[in-house]
């Protein structure tokens, strides 16, 4: 640049003003040859790449695009521009060297970070990253990085070697271990999540200390994103999902049925012997007359043989309408469509209890959805129900003011009639 210089002073102009004039006209200079430069390689090294990149009709191309990495690349290029221009200014070329060269070690850093989360999001393309997230290796490759990068710049600021404050760093790793307490934990709880296969992206799980029941949306270095079935969003730290229990419903989704569990109270005074007129009531019902033929065969094989006497009802064997009533729900589940046949079905009688006696079901749906799972189940109980008085059994319920009226309206009319009888 000193033809500037020479310019000026064959101008004849004043030595003084030469200098300054000087100086302006060289930082302009330089400033429009870093537009241009800029300008060249953004809207048209970028364009260039850009069409090429499309063309080549790659998924992992576009997202690198969406993520910008050749632009925040393209920055390099005035500062290396004004990097090579520092002479150019001799008093104050060290200053401009280490602002240029600290400029590119930034960056730099935001090139290496937009990178590293375009590589993550291309993994994510991929049906492994649900089973193997690197979100988390992604974090702590970025924190190393722009360790690394402050430890540079400082460095290159204060024109000292970056192993001294290398060394310096031993001192402060208390603090150091203090400031990244959450992320060394988070990323030990990480390696374990994601080797021992604990949790993936898609999964259902349940989590009452921290109030998440819902889908797992994001594995993160410090947090596991979960999204309610409510659509609130749920923040656990990694490391809870070591240190605290959880319920994950993978098993329950892969295996292709849900688990009905619920049971239906029968009140026990309601619990008798079946009598002649039910015995032919119940051989009519479809699900129950291959059930009732047998079990009367049986019975009356087995005290035909053991010659007892069946004008008390308590001696041998006999049908009760709880029995056949449970045999009826059995043989109704198994034609159930909604039922699935290749999983655990049974109905059977639980603990007696002052609710009465309870008749659970235990089965599973044929689909994991959840409005499936509910449509089925309360299909088979408002059946079930509806179906119960016809086997003389009464449902169990406290009594509700309903009740109270009917008995007080009751005991008033009895009273009425006695008073009239007189």
């Amino acid at each position: 640049m000193q033809f500037i210089n020479n310019l000026l002073l064959n101008m004849e102009l004043d030595p003084s003003l030469v200098e300054n004039l000087a100086v302006i006209i060289k930082i302009l200079l330089i400033g429009l040859i870093c537009i241009v430069a800029n300008f060249i390689s953004k809207r048209i090294v970028i364009r260039i790449i850009t069409r090429i990149v499309k063309n080549a009709k790659v998924a992992w191309g576009n997202i690198l695009l969406e993520r910008q990495v050749f632009r925040k690349l393209s920055h390099m290029v005035p500062a290396i521009i004004i990097y090579s221009l520092a002479s150019t200014f001799p008093t104050y070329q060290l200053t401009i060297e280490k602002l240029a060269v600290t400029y590119m070690i930034i960056v730099g850093l935001v090139f290496i970070q937009s990178l590293l989360n375009a590589c993550n999001d291309i993994y994510q393309t991929f049906e492994i990253s649900k089973v193997k997230p690197i979100k988390g290796y992604i974090q702590v490759i970025n924190i190393v990085i722009m360790t690394v990068g402050i430890i540079l710049v400082i460095s290159n600021l204060i024109g000292k070697s970056p192993l001294i404050l290398l060394s310096g760093i031993g001192a402060l790793s208390a603090v150091l271990m203090l400031v990244f307490k959450d992320s060394l934990l988070g990323l030990v709880a990480g390696i374990q999540l994601t080797s021992n296969d604990m949790v993936r992206v898609g999964d259902w799980i349940e989590m009452p200390k921290y109030g998440a029941d819902g889908d797992v949306i994001d594995i993160s270095l410090n947090t596991v994103k979960v999204q309610n079935f409510d659509k609130t969003i749920t923040m656990i730290p990694s490391y809870a999902l070591i240190s605290d229990s959880f319920i994950n419903w993978r098993g329950m989704q892969s295996s292709g049925g849900r688990r009905i569990k619920r049971s239906l109270y029968v009140d026990t005074s309601s619990i008798t012997f079946c009598t002649q007129e039910m015995i032919e009531k119940f051989v009519k019902v479809d699900y129950l007359s291959d059930y009732i033929i047998q079990k009367e065969r049986e019975i009356s094989e087995y005290n035909e043989k053991n010659q007892i006497d069946r004008n008390n009802p308590v001696n041998g064997r006999a049908l009760t309408n709880v029995g056949v009533f449970r045999a009826y729900i059995s043989n109704y589940l198994k034609n159930h469509e909604g039922i699935n046949q290749n999983m655990t079905l049974m109905v059977r009688q639980l603990a007696h209890s002052e609710h009465g006696l309870p008749l659970e079901i235990y089965a599973f749906t044929n689909s994991v959805q959840w409005a499936v799972y509910e449509t089925v189940q309360s299909d088979i109980f408002d059946h079930l129900f509806a179906v119960a008085p016809e086997f003389g059994l009464r449902v169990f319920q406290n009594p509700s003011g309903a009740d109270l009226r009917t008995m007080v309206e009751e005991t008033s009319n009895k009273a009425l009639i006695g008073d009239r009888s007189y």
